[in-house]
């Protein structure tokens, strides 16, 4: 019996699925590069727990700037400590980039990250899978090198600027 349905399987099923893979940039490839960037200026909360609830934090950190009617840049995450060696647990900055005049809302601190030497790692995919995607091609490339991750990383995330487009993912590591 399932011999005759498995065009309709693949079709209702296997296909859809691989589509918003596709969508969601799953197949999209890394670039990893040694390069500068910064300066950052950013306002954030302080986090600290697992991993999985930074994305709440980071929405906290938005409705803060709505509330003091800031403009919210590009999403910024200053990862501190590593969550392999907490059993996914990590601290964090989560904020939003600010422009050089713009004050800091209200219940956030103001961060800085001065123009340095990364490798850094691109990729164009939603926030859901990028990070695992950059973290594991960083990986690979500092392996090629005889090096390991080392933190802080610093995460951004730079929205399309349409809702059918897929953003950019970038992660940096000082060199």
């Amino acid at each position: 019996m399932f011999k005759k349905q498995w065009p309709a399987f693949l079709l209702a099923f296997v296909l859809p699925l691989l589509a918003v893979f596709w969508w969601w940039g799953g197949f999209s490839s890394v670039s990893v590069s040694e390069t500068e960037a910064g300066p950052y200026r950013y306002a954030y909360i302080d986090y600290e727990g697992p991993i999985s609830n930074m994305r709440k934090s980071q929405r906290t950190a938005l409705d803060k700037f709505t509330v003091a009617k800031v403009a919210a840049g590009d999403t910024i995450s200053v990862i501190l400590t590593d969550p392999r060696a907490a059993n996914g647990k990590v601290r964090a900055q989560l904020g939003y980039t600010l422009a050089d005049t713009a004050p800091v809302p209200a219940g956030m601190k103001e961060g800085r990250v001065e123009r340095r030497a990364v490798y850094a790692a691109h990729v164009q995919a939603a926030t859901l899978l990028a990070p695992s995607k950059t973290y594991q091609a960083l990986s690979e490339f500092l392996e090629s090198k005889g090096k390991t991750l080392v933190m802080p990383t610093v995460e951004l995330y730079r929205p399309a600027g349409q809702a059918s487009r897929i953003g950019t993912f970038t992660l940096e590591m000082d060199r």
